[in-house]
């Protein structure tokens, strides 16, 4: 079909405009070759083009599916018009910024932030195709990246554009996508210094300009390089003609470079105030273009960013405050002023501040810069002159030399950063951004336009070049056979400048002549080219510019000042005595070794001069006069040629990637499109070339399977073979399109020239609209035949209703009639009865009434007569009473009065005797005979030191009896008639056992009067709590009247309460999770650099952090307990060093065998062992008990609060006797004795605590104390009570030391009579005491009340004056005294108690030596009676019977008073209770203050447990393993443990074998054997799954047996939270030495750990098949056809054969999913945790699809949205057959569920609440975005009109502002793992070790 077919009425085409360039309009006729065609505009107006011939016909345009297209050559018509109106629509009403041209990537600025270029578009973007997402910037570089990883290539991304294009922004984001994805694991993070470099580069090389905020206004080049592992190793960085003319002029609104502007800002700070900047407007090199300001940037904190990064890049803050202060020296040199002087001179004013602090700052001579700015020297044969300068060449060189400055500055800055970036390992491949200035045409062009377009023309033979070769390369890869197309060279152009006598050797050799001007190097062009070169032209009315015709456009040069712009001269003189800087750096700028050599600097890029030079008379310019020895021999032109020799030859052996930044506009409008500013740079930047180049070829292309799934409606069913589609399409376009020049059919594809696409598309919608008038024939004419049968039959359904309606009726009728008549007769017979009813009802009502009348009037009468008669009594006796009382009153007067007098009579007694000092001598005296009272009694006391001598004589006889003993025994030795003597001794057991029997009577009278009393005090306590419960039932019915009342706010209040808990709890979770996840990255470096974790030990044994413990979990246990707990509490949970310090010895085992031995004494068999361990616990429980009680009264001394007050009777030694009294103890006697101390301590308790609490109430009620004479006579109780305390600790230790080390106390054997006479000693010492300390309180209560009361007697008889009452001192002297008495005494007992002490230590040590001699004995009577085997006597039968009765009475007696002292708590906790109750019921704190207390009292409880007991039981459920096996243990139970071995055992015995050891040491008691377990344990798992990271069956059998662990240590820990599940032999089975808390923890933050490898290791295996499975899967066939994809097709960047790749679906994905279940539900994990690991794979399936979706155009339509809700509903349909869709994945699903829908739902204004209601899961960024990509595949569809999406945006406004609002979810995202505690049913005892695991060292216990 020929082009001119295609003009037919109808047709759409571009007409040329002036204003918007292009204008779409219609054919209103057909064009059969006339001259002109009429046209109809969009707008309705008409007109007519004239056509000259068929190629001057206006261009076609594309049909509606093809505009916007992400690719431009996809296109089928290729033009300018096409290309500028889809680059319009998708920039100004799609705000998509990025589009493809080929190979070329245009950026149009789209001038405010836009949020596509986050971490996490990088991820999405990373490692895709190019074609495979939308256009951006990210997908050219890892184009880029992806092309030298895989071809070992060196890449280039060239960025051109003018200035305001947004090359800089769009270079920056190339590079921070290379650090990104290259971005290696060393310390040197080059890819940080790498984006450090651009905040220099900006500050320095960049300015504002007329154009752009921040304009580049050089050229860089940044080579970025990488190892073979591809990571980042260095870079290094190139730059192109600085405009170094900005330094000392701007045009007006523009600024000079920003450093000098951040400078300023910061010049009130203190270490830049020695620089005395100012204001910009104050600095002449500032103030130029008078826009010292740019809207919306701090200067001052950009130059703190600026800082940061010169130092990340090495440079030190000595060298940044050296260059800060070279660049201010710089400002203030730009205010020098310069004034004329006589003659042709000019001079400095003497005065000028600016020169002398550019002098101090740069460290030079005042006296010589001021000489040589306005003077040079001339240089001869013979000599040096020197000549003075006119203010105009001064001028121009104080320009030159700043700019000389400014350029070297700039050079050492950027070979700073160089050399900062340089990689000290080898460079394998890089990849370049060239960051460079694009074409450039103003009204006046100079050198700098020249320089800048002359690059453009070396680039742009590149770009022509790499593009004919990639079109010629897709050619021949196909087969195709083509003529070479005809592309516009350049080379003409590039040999008038660069060549042979070109443009540049001419300048050159101009500036090498005296007399070389701009005017004679103009005129050489003119001679030279003009006529011979075609793209040199001289313009009519110059004779000093010139025209260059360049590829973009011809451009007019101004020749004025190329010269000197070319000679960049500075003079010797100024470079010299810069040289001579006394600061290194400054000298160091200017330490050139060899001109030539040096980097290319220097140029300009502005279109105005730095100051204007008046002209001379010849036209010449003055500064052509500034002679002088130029510095440099290399012109600028020069260096610049070499440099860009140097970048060719770097880009040609590199592969270039393309992006063309484009300007919209001039006012810097966000999202505004202006045709006219884009056509002209698209010309300008090859856009438009690579569209003709294309043109020329076959620019559309299909492959065979995507043309026939389009076009295959066009095809009959017997021109398709599915076997082979080239066949097929073969077919078809052989019947479509005749001339076989308009396509050509490659290896896979199909290529067509121009237009022939959109001729395909008109035929494919022709048919398709052809059949949709078929199928609305059939149809309509099916719905007319099923409405006519719908309404007959509907007719004769109404006839037959009607019918039968009829005859109802009547028959309704009959049956009225005779109804109505028969209602009649009954309803006149019901109102007659009715009638005579209300006048019978009536007459009796009136009887009633009348006679009640008659009733009440008698009543009242009677009632009247009664009442009068009791007033009458009453007021009679109140007469009575009253003159009673008023006699009484009389009698008490007279009373008082005679009782006043004699009280006064007797005060004046009593002050006269007050007075008198022989009174108080009298009271003194009785102080004096207490004194000598006590004298006697320390006489008496040392009387009975004699009588202890006196037993020291006994004590000798008694080694001469055991002298005796000993012959005895060696005599019993050899004989065997010792028979006789034992029957002696029975008989005095016969004798022992008889009074026992008497003993024992007393017992059980006892006990019944303690039964009975027990009995009595429990039904006092039940009467007692009834009534407290009554009282608490009333308080809570108060309670619950004001809960009522505020239910409502409560619950509001609860219910937002506990949300904001379970966030923060939520959040708290996923941050310790995330700080798990750290952990474990540390610690893996930590491993890289060691081989295995030690554990270590401090020298203080356990008190150190346990290296196997996270400092997470440290973290959060110490955040939990007081900071004087926490060293209590630091160490791990078994038993500590620290721990046993404060429990004591652990106890043995329960099971006690006959010849236990405790604490040295020999234990017999019959030895109750149960009794002796109640009587222990009994005494540990008084100890408690007196300790607190201690406590209290030692706060209440102090004046603490009453709560804390209490006392004690018996001191610790006293008790540590009792409890070694009693361990050692068989004979009955000391058990009774024991058990009396016992029930005497409980009496003295109690009375503590009743009276503590009479204390409390007496203190509550009066809220303050008073000093009364009872309170001070109860302080010095106190004091007594705790000084007589001490003494009877030493006194009844001394009393148990004698009785246990003198005393035989072998059972049945009565005690020795020194053991009876401590006895008797002891109880007359507690009398004595007991009289003594009597005594002693009244002596101190009486001196406290008498000085108590001085007060009083001073104020009632002396008026008030104290000092009255002592006024001889007489009180001093007698205190005097009294203290030396005391004094004297003191020393007498203290010499006393130190001789006893002596006496005593001697005794001890002849009873010790005894005790062990009397053992010996013992021990060879025993062995002698084992011997001999002799039994027992039937009385000794009876004896022993007596014995154990007794031993259970005492147990029962025991177990009573431990009932009756828990009822006595409960009673004085239940009293206090009532106490707050009462006190604050109003404030209804009950429930409170309940809660409280009971949280107080579980507290005491646990503080009061001394130590873990062992009880007696049976032992099973345990391996016993040896210390030296454990690392066999570990090895084969987890490191060499298959899951595959695994798999066949009972799951997690790996978790029960290591808990069944953790109990073994559990009962042996070894805390550093489960300490060395537990770590080894985690370090080893750990280690396994780092080992086996990749392996799922692995990582998913050890977060299986970790989480067992965990739960088993819960379930056996001995808590009552983990106990409710387990039975009663699980009990038994707790763990009963060791917590293990914090290890749960330790284990719970390895499960974290282990859990998030194993979702990484899913997501990684999943993540290849999420967007094939949900996105791209079509399980409907042909639903979806799609259109033609340009240069940038999806396979453009693969590197391997498509027959090579793995097909991806949806069946992987759910193969995948089911190995998954598969897995976990073989190694049986947790079931909640199974639904956790789902929810969070379906939430990263949803993240992966729906980011994908958000980056590509061509899946943003109808038929993509119900493939892929089709493909979502498979994957809901898994979680309901694995009953998995209840745990909240189904809901993680949802933003991808609502996305489907909204590409299938209505898209009108009247839809606009139902699709934001429905997209409720989506941010208004998504919903946006889906829109604006949303593109029919069918001309059917319909577009998504502008302003719906604008009333979108308006609802979404809508939403909360705190919501999400950004464009991609967040892919590494993870919800927080939470382990539910799963008790297992399992019994440790039934599991057994299999062979396989070769544990065969490890004993079942």
């Amino acid at each position: 079909m020929s082009a001119t077919e295609l003009y037919t009425k109808g047709a759409r085409v571009w007409i040329p405009d002036s204003e918007i360039v292009w204008r779409a309009a219609e054919l209103l006729e057909n064009y059969t070759g006339q001259k002109s065609i009429k046209i109809q505009y969009e707008d309705g107006e008409e007109s007519e083009v004239a056509v000259s011939d068929k190629s001057k016909l206006p261009h076609l345009r594309n049909p509606d599916i093809l505009i916007g297209e992400n690719d431009l050559t996809s296109l089928s018509y290729l033009n300018e018009p096409e290309v500028l109106y889809n680059l319009h629509v998708r920039f100004a009403e799609r705000n998509i910024i990025y589009t493809y041209c080929g190979i070329v990537l245009v950026a149009i600025n789209p001038y405010e932030e836009v949020n596509i270029y986050s971490n996490d578009i990088i991820q999405a973007y990373s490692g895709q195709d190019m074609g495979a997402m939308d256009p951006h910037i990210f997908a050219v570089a890892e184009e880029a990246f992806k092309h030298m990883s895989r071809f070992d290539r060196n890449e280039s991304i060239i960025v051109s554009g003018e200035s305001g294009a947004g090359k800089t922004v769009s270079a920056k984001y190339a590079m921070r996508y290379f650090a990104t994805v290259g971005g290696s694991q060393a310390e040197t993070m080059v890819e940080q210094k790498v984006l450090a470099s651009n905040p220099i580069m900006e500050a320095i090389g960049n300015a504002k300009t007329t154009r752009n905020d921040n304009s580049s206004r050089f050229g860089k080049y940044l080579e970025i390089s990488f190892n073979k592992q591809h990571e980042i190793v260095g870079a290094h960085m190139r730059t192109y003609l600085l405009e170094k003319s900005r330094v000392v002029f701007q045009a007006a609104e523009e600024r000079n470079y920003h450093v000098f502007y951040q400078l300023c800002a910061v010049a009130d700070r203190p270490e830049f105030k020695k620089f005395q900047l100012k204001n910009p407007d104050d600095f002449f090199y500032t103030s130029c273009g008078q826009a010292p300001e740019i809207q919306g940037v701090d200067d001052a904190e950009n130059l703190t960013h600026t800082m940061d990064a010169l130092t990340l890049l090495g440079v030190g803050e000595r060298h940044q405050m050296m260059i800060f202060q070279i660049l201010s020296g710089i400002l203030h040199f730009g205010n020098v002023k310069i004034s004329e002087a006589e003659g042709e001179s000019c001079e400095i004013p003497a005065k000028d501040k600016s020169l002398t602090m550019c002098c101090s700052l740069l460290g030079i001579e005042e006296s010589q810069m001021r000489m040589w700015l306005c003077h040079k020297k001339i240089t001869t044969v013979n000599e040096v002159l020197t000549k003075p300068l006119t203010a105009n060449q001064a001028s121009f060189a104080q320009d030159a030399l700043a700019k000389h400055i400014y350029a070297e500055v700039f050079t050492w800055i950027v070979n700073k950063i160089n050399i900062t970036l340089q990689s000290n390992t080898k460079q394998y491949k890089f990849i370049g951004v060239l960051d460079i200035y694009g074409f450039e045409t103003f009204e006046i062009n100079s050198f700098e336009q020249f320089c800048i377009n002359y690059a453009n023309e070396k680039l742009q033979q590149i770009f022509n070049s790499h593009v004919f070769k990639l079109e010629q390369e897709e050619y021949v890869r196909e087969g195709i056979e083509w003529s070479f197309i005809d592309f516009y060279d350049n080379q003409p152009c590039i040999d008038l400048i660069e060549s042979k006598l070109g443009i540049l050797d001419l300048l050159d050799e101009e500036c090498k002549m005296p007399r070389g001007s701009d005017a004679n190097w103009c005129q050489k062009l003119y001679s030279k080219h003009l006529g011979k070169a075609k793209h040199f032209d001289k313009p009519r009315m110059s004779n000093k510019a010139f025209i260059i015709a360049h590829f973009a456009d011809k451009v007019q040069y101004l020749a004025d000042g190329f010269l000197e712009k070319n000679r960049d001269t500075v003079l010797e003189e100024h470079i010299n005595i810069l040289k001579a800087s006394e600061f290194e750096l400054v000298a160091e700028l200017f330490d050139i070794k060899d001109p030539n050599l040096k980097k290319p600097r220097a140029g300009s890029a502005t279109t105005h001069p730095t100051r204007l030079v008046p002209k001379s008379a010849g036209g010449k310019s003055n500064r052509n006069t500034v002679g002088s020895q130029q510095q440099q021999k290399a012109t600028v032109g020069d260096q610049f040629r070499d440099s860009l020799k140097m970048l060719m030859e770097t880009l040609n052996a590199t592969t270039p990637h393309y992006i063309r930044c484009i300007k919209p506009n001039d006012f810097k409008e966000p999202f505004t499109f202006e045709p006219n500013r884009a056509v002209e740079q698209l010309r300008a930047c090859g856009v438009l070339e690579t569209i003709r180049i294309s043109a020329a070829g076959y620019p559309s292309r299909w492959t065979y399977s995507e043309f026939f799934q389009r076009y295959r409606v066009l095809a009959r069913s017997k021109d398709i073979n599915r076997s082979n589609p080239r066949k097929t399409c073969e077919n078809i376009l052989i019947k479509i399109i005749q001339d076989p020049d308009k396509y050509r059919f490659g290896k896979t594809k199909i290529f067509f020239r121009a237009g022939q696409v959109a001729y395909l598309e008109k035929l494919r919608s022709e048919k398709l609209r052809a059949c949709g008038v078929m199928i609305q024939k059939h149809v309509k004419g099916w719905l007319a035949r099923r409405r006519y049968k719908k309404i007959m039959r509907s007719i004769k359904l109404i006839q037959k209703h009607g019918r039968g309606v009829l005859a109802r009726r009547h028959a309704k009728f009959l049956r009225e009639t005779k109804a109505a008549t028969k209602i009649q007769k009954t309803f006149k017979g019901f109102q007659a009865r009715k009638v005579f009813m209300i006048k019978k009802k009536a007459v009796v009502k009136i009887q009633a009434c009348i006679r009640g009348l008659f009733g009440r009037r008698m009543y009242q009468k009677q009632m009247h007569e009664h009442r009068a008669i009791v007033i009458q009594r009453h007021v009679r006796g109140w007469l009575q009473r009253r003159r009673y009382r008023k006699i009484i009153h009389g009698f008490i007067l007279i009373q008082s009065h005679y009782r006043r007098r004699k009280a006064k009579a007797q005060l004046k007694i009593l002050k006269i005797e007050a007075k008198s000092v022989e009174h108080i001598k009298g009271v003194n005296k009785g102080l004096e005979n207490k004194i000598i009272e006590l004298q006697q009694k320390l006489d008496n006391r040392n009387k009975e030191v004699q009588q202890v001598k006196v037993k020291e004589v006994e004590i000798a006889n008694m080694k001469t009896e055991m002298e005796k003993l000993r012959q005895n025994s060696s005599m019993a030795e050899k004989s065997t008639n010792r028979i006789t003597e034992l029957l002696k001794q029975i008989e005095e057991l016969k004798e022992e056992l008889a009074r026992e029997k008497g003993e024992k009577q007393d017992l059980v009278s006892e006990k019944e009067l303690m039964h009975k009393k027990h009995t009595e005090v429990g039904s006092m306590l039940m009467d007692e709590n009834v009534s407290i419960k009554e009282q608490l039932n009333k308080a809570n019915e108060k309670l619950r009247d004001q809960e009522k009342q505020s239910a409502d706010t409560s619950k509001e209040q609860l219910d937002t309460a506990n949300k904001i808990m379970l966030a923060e709890f939520e959040s708290e979770r996923a941050h310790h999770q995330r700080l798990v996840k750290d952990y474990a990255r540390l610690q893996q470096r930590l491993e890289n650099l060691q081989g295995e974790m030690q554990v270590l030990t401090s020298p203080q044994g356990h008190k150190r952090t346990p290296s196997d413990i996270s400092a997470i979990s440290l973290e959060s246990y110490a955040s939990s307990i007081s900071p004087e707990d926490f060293e209590k509490e630091s160490d791990q949970g078994y038993e500590t060093t620290e721990k046993k310090k404060k429990k004591g010895p652990a106890p043995a085992p329960p099971t006690i065998s006959v010849d236990t031995v405790a604490n040295g004494t020999h234990v017999d068999k019959d030895m109750d062992i149960g009794l002796v361990l109640k009587l222990q616990s009994r005494i540990k429980e008084l100890e408690k008990d007196k300790d607190s009680l201690q406590k209290k009264v030692d706060n209440f001394e102090d004046g603490g609060s009453p709560m804390h007050r209490s006392s004690a009777v018996i001191s610790d030694s006293a008790f540590d006797a009792l409890k070694k009294q009693l361990v050692n103890a068989e004979d009955v006697e000391i058990v009774i004795k024991l058990q009396k101390r016992i029930r005497e301590l409980e009496t003295a308790k109690s009375k503590l605590v009743d009276e503590l609490d009479e204390r409390e109430e007496e203190d509550e009620n009066m809220g303050f104390k008073i000093m009364t004479p009872e309170y001070a006579y109860n302080n010095l109780k106190m004091q007594e009570l705790e000084n007589e305390n001490d003494k009877l600790k030493r006194e009844v230790a001394k009393l148990v030391a004698s009785i246990t080390e003198t005393t035989n106390f072998d059972q049945n054997v009565q005690l020795t009579p020194a053991g009876k006479e401590f006895l008797e000693q002891f109880e007359a010492m507690t009398d004595e005491l007991e009289r003594r300390r009597e005594e002693c309180l009244q002596l101190r209560a009486m001196m406290a009340e008498r000085s108590i009361t001085t007060h009083e007697i001073a104020k009632q008889s002396y008026g008030g004056i104290d000092t009255i009452v002592n006024e001889d001192n007489e009180l001093a002297m007698a205190y005097r005294t009294q203290k030396e008495l005391n004094r004297l005494l003191e020393n007498q007992l203290q010499k006393t108690e130190k001789d006893g002490k002596k006496k005593e230590e001697e005794l001890k040590k002849e009873i010790r030596q005894l005790k062990k001699d009397n053992d010996e004995q013992q021990k060879v009577i025993t062995q002698r009676k084992k011997s001999h085997n002799i039994s027992l006597s039937p009385e000794a039968k009876i004896e022993a019977t007596m014995q154990h009765e007794i031993t259970r009475l005492t147990s029962e007696n025991l177990d009573l008073r431990e009932t009756i002292d828990k009822n006595s708590d409960q009673m004085r906790r239940l009293k206090k209770m009532l106490k707050v109750y009462a006190k604050r019921l109003k404030d209804g704190e009950a429930a409170e203050i309940a809660a409280e207390l009971e949280q107080d009292e579980n507290k005491a409880s646990v503080d009061n447990v001394a130590s873990i007991k062992h009880r007696e039981r049976m032992y099973m459920g345990m391996l016993e393993y040896k210390k030296e096996d454990e690392n066999v243990l570990i090895k084969n139970l987890i490191m060499d443990l298959k899951p595959k071995v695994a798999a066949g055992l009972l799951p997690g015995l790996p978790a029960y074998v290591l808990f069944m050891c953790v109990r073994h040491t559990d009962y042996i008691n070894d805390d550093e054997k489960v300490r060395s377990l537990l770590t080894n344990s985690i370090n080893s798992v750990r280690k396994c799954v780092k080992k086996h990271h990749g392996d799922l069956d692995r990582v998913t059998l050890w977060l299986a047996n970790t989480c067992r662990l965990l739960h088993t240590l819960k379930q056996y820990s001995g808590e009552k939270a983990f106990q409710s599940d387990n039975n009663t032999r699980q009990n038994e089975h707790c763990l009963r030495n060791f917590d293990l808390s914090e290890y749960r923890q330790v284990f719970s933050d390895l499960a974290v750990w282990i859990y998030q490898t194993l979702i990484k290791l899913m997501e990684e295996t999943i993540q290849p098949m999420i967007v094939a499975a949900v996105l791209e899967h079509e399980a409907i066939a042909g639903l979806t056809a799609s259109k033609p994809s340009g240069m940038r097709g999806r396979s453009s960047s693969t590197a391997t054969d498509p027959d090579d790749v793995k097909e991806l679906s949806l069946d992987s994905l759910m193969k995948a999913m089911n190995k998954y279940s598969q897995v976990l539900t073989q190694h049986a994990v947790d079931p909640e945790l199974v639904k956790q690991i789902f929810r969070q794979l379906y939430y990263f399936i949803c993240a992966g699809a729906l980011n994908n979706l958000l980056l590509r155009k061509d899946m943003c339509n109808w038929s993509k949205g119900m493939q892929i809700r089709y493909n979502l509903s498979h994957l809901e349909q898994w979680l309901r057959d694995n009953k998995l869709h209840e745990v909240g994945a189904q809901v993680t699903m949802e933003p991808i569920i609502q996305a489907s829908q909204l590409l299938q739902a209505r898209k009108t204004v009247a839809d606009v609440d139902s699709i934001c209601e429905m997209c409720s899961k989506l941010t208004t960024a998504q919903i946006v975005k889906i829109l604006n990509l949303y593109t029919p595949v069918d001309e059917f569809e319909e577009r998504v009109p502008i302003p719906f999406i604008r009333e979108i945006q308006k609802k979404l406004k809508a939403r909360p502002q705190d919501s999400d609002n950004t464009l991609l979810m967040d892919t590494k995202f993870s919800y927080p793992v939470t382990f539910p505690f799963n008790p297992s049913s399992i019994a440790m005892e039934t599991v057994e070790v299999p062979q396989t695991l070769h544990l065969g060292f490890l004993t079942r216990v």
